[in-house]
C-alpha cells in the first residue's frame, strides 16, 4: 500500500492509535495520538523531521492501520495493550529495577509470605521494590515476630487437608507455623492474618494497631487475659517498628508521587508512595527511546499507566513534576508550586537521579567508553558543534617573569589523553612577554606543519585565554584557510567560553560535563606547559654552572648534555668518561670543579 499525501489527509481527525508494517506484514511501530491525521501526517512531513532514526523507520514503512477510539485516555490503553502483545521493534522498552527484591503475597491457599527479585502478573500480591535491605529484613523480621506463617510449598486445598495428606514439620514444633496443613489453623484465623500482614505492607501501621487495640480491650473484659497480653505485646513491637522509621511529611498522610527526568539520554519515571506521612515504596522505571520524536509528555503518560498496573495502583489522585500529554482514566493530576508537597516530588526527583546514576556507573563498568562518549555528546550539543569532537588540542603559553617564554599543546583523543601527541614549543620569533603574539606562533607551526604532513586536523581547538588570544589564534586558522575547525577560548577567572564572533561570552553549568572536560584539557596543557618551562629554566641554570669553569662554552655543555643527558651524570662521570667527549685539558677542569664542590 503506497502512504500518499491524499490517503494522509483522509486521516479522521480522532484521538486514536496507529500501526506502522513492514513489508514483511510485521508490526513495526504502535503510537498513539490525540489526532490520527495531525500525528501520523508528522512522520512523513520531512520539514518537520530531520531525525536519521525517523527517516530510517518511516523507510521501512509499507503499510499503515489504525483504530479510532472515543478519548485520549482510551488511546493511551489501547497502546498500552498493543505494545505489550506485539512488541514492535521501535516502540520504547520498559525496564524497571527489577534487580530490588520484592515481598510477595502467594495467590495460593494459605498464601505465603516472601521475598523475591522476580515480578510476575501471577494473581499475586507484590510490594516493593526495597531499595533498602535493611528496611526488607525489619519488615519480614516483624511479620514474622508477630504472625506464624507457613513456608512449605505444599498445596493445602481443602481435600488435601482432610484426606491427611502431610505431617506437621519443624517449624510447627518450634512454634513458627500453626500446622494449617493438617487443620490446626483455620483458613478464616490464616486469612486474619494476612489482612493485618497487608496493613503493615501498605504503611497502615495506626490502623492495625487501633484494631489490635480494641480486640485486646474486648479480650480484657472477656477476662481473655492471655490473648490481651499476646495483643498487647504485638501492639508493642508494632510501635517500636513504627518509631524507628523516618516521618516524611506531618501534613500529607497518603499519597502517590510519579516523576520523570532524562539526564544523557536515560529517562527515569520514579514513583514513591506515601502513607500515614511516610514513604513506604519506591519504584524505577527505565525508558529506552529507539525513536527520538516521542516528548517526555507522551512518554510519562505511558509509564504511568504501565506503573499503575504493575503495582496495582487505586490512587485517584496523583502530584507530578510535568503534565501528562494523555488522561488516565480514573486519575487526576496535581502538580505542586509550593509546601510538603513539592517537597515529595523533589525527593522523588532524587531517587530518579540516584538510579540514572547506577544505570550510568553499571553502563561504565561494561562500557568504559561510554563515559568519555557522553563527556563528547554533551560538549557537541552545548557548543553547537558540527561533528562529535573526537579529537581536541588545547593551547597555552608559559613565561613565568617573563623568561623562557614556552608553549604547550595537548591532545585528547575520544575524550581521553593521548599523551605521545602532546607537543612542547620554544617560542622563536616573539621577543619578551607577548602571550598573543606567542598564540599566534604556535598555532601557526602546528597547523601549518600537520597540513604539509597532510596529517589529521582536530575536531575542536581550545585556547587557554580569553578574546585577545582567542582572536589570535582564529587569525592564523583563516591565513591557514582551515576555518571549518571550531575555536573557543576559555578564560580563567569566572570560565567564561569565548567564539569568535560572539561578543557576550557562554557560560556552561558548573557542573556540565561540557565544562568538565574543557578544564580538564586546559589543565592539562597548563601542567604540561609549566613542567616544560621549569624543566627548561632548570636546564638553563645547570648550563650557567658549567660556564663558570674555566675553558667550558655552549658548544662544549651541548655536548656533555647530548651524551650525559642530565647534570648530575656530568657531575659523577670519571675523567675518563669525560674525555671521550671533550678535549682532555676541559675534562680536567670540569672533573677538578666537582670533586672541589663535593
Amino acid at each position: 500500500m503506497q502512504i500518499t499525501s491524499a490517503f494522509l489527509s483522509s486521516l479522521p481527525e480522532n484521538p486514536g492509535v496507529y500501526q506502522f508494517f513492514d513489508n514483511t506484514e510485521k508490526i513495526i511501530y504502535i503510537g498513539k495520538a490525540k489526532n490520527l491525521r495531525k500525528r501520523v501526517s508528522s512522520y512523513f512531513n520531512r520539514s518537520s523531521n530531520n531525525s536519521a532514526k525517523i527517516r530510517a523507520l518511516v523507510s521501512k514503512i509499507a503499510e499503515l492501520k489504525y483504530i479510532v477510539v472515543n478519548t485520549e485516555s482510551d488511546a493511551l490503553i489501547l497502546e498500552n495493550i498493543l505494545i505489550k502483545k506485539h512488541q514492535p521493534r521501535y516502540n520504547i522498552l520498559l525496564r524497571d529495577d527489577k534487580t530490588y527484591p520484592w515481598i510477595v503475597l502467594r495467590n495460593e491457599p494459605f498464601p505465603r509470605v516472601e521475598t523475591t527479585r522476580k515480578y510476575f502478573n501471577d494473581g499475586s500480591i507484590y510490594y516493593g521494590p526495597y531499595t533498602s535491605g535493611r528496611l526488607l529484613k525489619a519488615l519480614i523480621g516483624l511479620i514474622r515476630q508477630l504472625y506464624p506463617l507457613r513456608t512449605c510449598d505444599f498445596v493445602l486445598s481443602e481435600s488435601n487437608i482432610s484426606s491427611g495428606k502431610f505431617k506437621p514439620c519443624l517449624e510447627y514444633q518450634i512454634g513458627n507455623c500453626l500446622a494449617p496443613c493438617i487443620g490446626l489453623q483455620s483458613s478464616k484465623e490464616y486469612d486474619e492474618n494476612i489482612k493485618a500482614i497487608r496493613e503493615i505492607l501498605e504503611g497502615n501501621i495506626n490502623n492495625l494497631i487501633n484494631i489490635l487495640s480494641k480486640e485486646m480491650k474486648n479480650a480484657a473484659l472477656k477476662l481473655k487475659f492471655e490473648k490481651a497480653h499476646a495483643l498487647k505485646e504485638k501492639i508493642k513491637v508494632l510501635s517500636n517498628f513504627q518509631s524507628k522509621s523516618s516521618v516524611i511529611t506531618t501534613t500529607v498522610k497518603n499519597l502517590d508521587v510519579f516523576t520523570i527526568l532524562k539526564i544523557n539520554y536515560i529517562v527515569v519515571v520514579n514513583y514513591i508512595k506515601v502513607n500515614s506521612g511516610i514513604v513506604i515504596q519506591s519504584y524505577n522505571l527505565q525508558i529506552k527511546l529507539p525513536l527520538d520524536n516521542e516528548s517526555l509528555e507522551d512518554i510519562f503518560s505511558q509509564a504511568i499507566l504501565e506503573i499503575k498496573n504493575r503495582l496495582n495502583i487505586s490512587s485517584k489522585i496523583a502530584i507530578i513534576n510535568l503534565k501528562p500529554s494523555f488522561p488516565i482514566e480514573g486519575m487526576r493530576f496535581e502538580k505542586p508550586k509550593r509546601g510538603e508537597k513539592l517537597s515529595l516530588v523533589k525527593l522523588s526527583i532524587r531517587n530518579a537521579e540516584a538510579y540514572i546514576k547506577e544505570i550510568e556507573r553499571n553502563l561504565e563498568k561494561v562500557y568504559p567508553q561510554n563515559r568519555f562518549l557522553k563527556y563528547l555528546e554533551k560538549l557537541k550539543m552545548d557548543l553547537n558543534l558540527p561533528n562529535l569532537p573526537e579529537v581536541i588540542e588545547c593551547f597555552d603559553n608559559s613565561n613565568l617573569q617573563g623568561t623562557n617564554p614556552v608553549a604547550a599543546c595537548v591532545v585528547f583523543i575520544n575524550g581521553k589523553p593521548a599523551k605521545s601527541e602532546y607537543r612542547h614549543f620554544n617560542i622563536k620569533t616573539v621577543l619578551g612577554p607577548n602571550d598573543y603574539a606567542s598564540m599566534r606562533e604556535i598555532v601557526f607551526r602546528r597547523y601549518k606543519r600537520l597540513l604539509d604532513e597532510n596529517k589529521q586536523l582536530p575536531n575542536l581547538i581550545i585556547i587557554d585565554g580569553g578574546k585577545g588570544q582567542l582572536s589570535a589564534a582564529f587569525e592564523v586558522l583563516n591565513e591557514l584557510k582551515i576555518q571549518y575547525i571550531p575555536i573557543i577560548g576559555i578564560a580563567k577567572r569566572l570560565e567564561e567560553i569565548y567564539r569568535p564572533g560572539d561578543s557576550a561570552p557562554l557560560y556552561l553549568d558548573k557542573r556540565s560535563l561540557s565544562l568538565t572536560l574543557i578544564q580538564q584539557l586546559r589543565d592539562e596543557a597548563h601542567r604540561f606547559g609549566i613542567t616544560f618551562h621549569r624543566k627548561k629554566r632548570q636546564n638553563l641554570l645547570e648550563s650557567s654552572i658549567l660556564e663558570t669553569i674555566p675553558g667550558v662554552g655552549p658548544k662544549t655543555v651541548e655536548k656533555l648534555y647530548k651524551n650525559f643527558k642530565s647534570i648530575e651524570k656530568i657531575q659523577n662521570a670519571s675523567f675518563e668518561e669525560l674525555s671521550k667527549w671533550i678535549p682532555k685539558k676541559t675534562a680536567e677542569a670540569i672533573f677538578q670543579f666537582f670533586q672541589n664542590n663535593q
